[in-house]
């Protein structure tokens, strides 16, 4: 066994509470949300939770092999936000040649999955090659993403054609048996992550670069390599994401994707995931998921807290999570 193959050996040998303790908390969650509203078992609302849960489940799973190898990405939220803006305009100028149509839709996603890739490419060439933290270019690009965003839309909205909003409503309202396509999205995403993460050399890997980055070296991975895919590919589940979300409110503005990157990075950090990188989990991500939309979904629901509150209770949640994981590892 190599030095790569034992620290990934010792760092998925968590201990047993890391993984009862998501699920615990998640059943927690219903049970009180049930008793403090009697619609929240409601299959519209569980629905409506699973289908707004989605663009963040999304780009969590993305988010989860980054930092499973030891990164982070700051600026999801803002490049959602500059990828749905960039996706109208395109849209927008490409109707009176191609008509409201099917092709019209294709070239809107097709433009909002390469600009995610390559938005994810150039956050890890510039981690990677040019060895800039990961939290600094990041945090830059966030900047730059939604002062781009600000600046096409000329410090207003940019709006979808009537037409086209009105075409492209069923990619986020409609669905199969019942169930929306962003949901069904998010399922697919899911299980591809997950066989990724566990079944695959590269999740190995990613674990591998996360744990110890010189052991790694050591042991002929690429680290440069698995960094690189894991922001590319999180880029374009960004803009996979953003493909589920425009047609929802056939619009996109400055506000768009606000906090979407501490959903992101707190759903992975709920589910386990170690935030210095090492080990991760893609099933621990999506009740992580679920988690933070449960709450805020109980927040709505009743007065109990004002749902104003949400980002600061996410925040909390993330301190929490930290701390004890830091726990956890001090007692191993």
């Amino acid at each position: 066994m190599t030095n790569a193959d034992q620290t990934m050996s010792r760092t998925r040998r968590m201990p047993s509470m890391s993984v009862l303790g998501p699920i615990l908390a998640l059943a927690a969650l219903i049970v009180v949300g049930a008793i403090m509203n009697p619609n929240f078992l409601n299959p519209e609302n569980i629905t409506n939770v699973l289908a707004r849960s989605a663009f963040i489940g999304i780009i969590a799973v993305g988010m989860t092999f980054v930092i499973t190898a030891g990164g982070l990405d700051l600026s999801v939220g803002s490049m959602a936000a500059f990828i749905a803006g960039l996706m109208i305009l395109v849209m927008n100028a490409a109707l009176p040649t191609m008509g409201v149509g099917v092709p019209i839709i294709l070239l809107g996603m097709a433009v909002a999955l390469v600009a995610g890739l390559l938005a994810g490419m150039l956050n890890g060439y510039l981690i990677t090659a040019l060895g800039i933290e990961a939290f600094i270019v990041t945090l830059g690009s966030m900047g730059i993403y939604r002062s781009l965003v600000t600046w096409l839309a000329d410090g207003g909205t940019l709006s979808l054609d009537f037409g086209l909003r009105t075409f492209y409503r069923p990619v986020y309202f409609d669905g199969l048996f019942g169930i929306s396509w962003p949901i069904i999205v998010f399922f697919v995403v899911v299980i591809l992550g997950e066989i990724v993460m566990s079944r695959t050399v590269y999740g190995r890997h990613c674990a591998a670069t996360g744990s110890n980055e010189d052991v790694a070296r050591y042991s002929n991975v690429d680290v440069n390599r698995t960094r690189m895919i894991s922001y590319a590919a999180l880029g374009v589940l960004v803009g996979v994401a953003t493909i589920m979300y425009v047609p929802r409110l056939g619009s996109a503005s400055a506000s768009t994707g606000v906090l979407w990157e501490l959903e992101a990075i707190a759903a992975v950090i709920i589910g386990g995931t170690v935030l210095k990188g090492g080990f991760g989990r893609v099933w621990g991500t999506v009740i992580g998921v679920l988690i933070l939309s449960l709450i805020g979904n109980i927040l709505n629901l009743t007065d109990f807290v004002s749902p104003y509150l949400n980002g600061a209770i996410q925040g909390v949640i993330i301190i929490l999570a930290v701390i004890l994981q830091r726990e956890r590892k001090s007692a191993t």
